[in-house]
């Protein structure tokens, strides 16, 4: 998947992005611009609402979006609409989210959820789920030849956690690391990890798919990578990301 040239990739993965994100993740803050800067291929759309031509959204979509917006999340997520992709499907809305503790921002993210009427042949459904997570780590951490596999395992366990039924998962998993020189060189090396990543929701009632609890689990997988303990009696095989750092300490 790469730098992304492509906004659609041959997997059925749409990017969030046309440009790679930095080795230096910029801090966290609340504003909508978080994630949406102008790599993003992200329009300035109403509360992430987007559809062709001003035609009414369809009756599953509009469905399916109300009920991301009455999802009852953890209070350490602070979570808001963002501009929605232009290109990916013919309608779409898109949600930003911070994990927060305190004073310190802990991992953020993107949630895109796309939906095309006649349906999709790489997504085998007309709705699609598209995600972007990121975090910071202690070196330690991102050395770990492991990490790879069980952030992948974090996002289709959170998935099955919930008995949540979807198809067609595919995505990346990417760490990077930074070391300061010359005037900068008193900064500690900084290592990020970022989980990109889409899913086809099944279908259930009159064709709309749970996206409240697809928006939960997705919190679910938020919260690990931020290295928040689980909400509530959680499975023996959940890890947790320790020695999380202070991204305002850099």
């Amino acid at each position: 998947m790469g730098h992304y040239p492509d906004m659609r990739t041959p997997h059925g993965c749409p990017s969030l992005r046309e440009a790679p994100v930095p080795l230096n993740l910029p801090r966290m803050a609340a504003a909508q611009g978080r994630l949406s800067d102008g790599a993003d291929g992200m329009d300035d759309t109403k509360e992430g609402d987007r559809n062709g031509g001003g035609t009414p959204p369809p009756l599953p979509f509009r469905a399916a979006v109300d009920a991301l917006r009455t999802a009852r999340l953890r209070p350490q997520i602070e979570i808001e609409p963002a501009p929605a992709p232009k290109r990916l499907a013919p309608f779409a809305y898109a949600l930003e989210a911070t994990v927060v503790d305190g004073d310190q921002d802990l991992a953020d993210g993107r949630l895109v959820l796309l939906y095309d009427p006649d349906g999709h042949d790489a997504w085998r459904g007309a709705f699609r789920l598209v995600t972007l997570v990121r975090a910071e780590l202690e070196p330690e951490m991102a050395a770990d030849p492991l990490l790879p596999d069980v952030c992948w395992s974090w996002l289709t366990g959170a998935l099955q956690a919930r008995s949540l039924s979807y198809g067609e998962a595919s995505g990346t998993v990417t760490r990077a690391s930074s070391h300061y020189f010359g005037g900068l060189a008193e900064r500690p090396a900084a290592s990020q990890i970022e989980i990109r990543a889409s899913w086809t929701p099944r279908e259930g009632l009159g064709g709309v798919p749970d996206t409240a609890s697809h928006l939960s689990s997705w919190c679910d997988l938020l919260a690990q990578v931020a290295g928040l303990p689980p909400a509530g009696p959680g499975d023996a095989s959940v890890v947790t990301l320790p020695q999380r750092r202070d991204p305002q300490a850099r």
